[in-house]
């Protein structure tokens, strides 16, 4: 281990899933210096980001929207959050459901 993969590895480890985490690290260690670059310019979302947005304005599907999940925020905010029921559930999921965007992201950015 190096310390550009710990450096890595701290700089970004909340925005995926701890599951995921010993993967990232060897994708990490395997990666050259210039895409190691151009990760610092994507952008990942915030799961706490997305929970506030869950919590002030969960039942709008602000939140599904912010993530990328056009179609479920759409149909969240047609149904007012499923009566409040799929709001509520999101309070929970929602910065699961971030983290494992930001993975996909990640993925295909590799």
């Amino acid at each position: 281990m190096n310390d550009k993969t710990n450096m890595l590895l701290m700089s970004f480890s909340k925005y995926f899933p701890e599951e995921c985490l010993m993967m990232i690290r060897e994708k990490f260690e395997n990666m050259d210096e210039s895409k190691t670059s151009m990760l610092y310019t994507l952008s990942f979302k915030d799961p706490m980001t997305a929970l506030i947005l869950s919590i002030v304005a969960g039942p709008l599907g602000i939140d599904r929207f912010y993530i990328g999940d056009t179609g479920l925020g759409l149909a969240k905010l047609l149904t007012c959050g499923g009566c409040g029921i799929w709001t509520l559930v999101d309070y929970f999921l929602i910065m699961k459901r971030v983290k494992e965007k930001n993975f996909e992201r990640f993925l295909t950015f590799m």
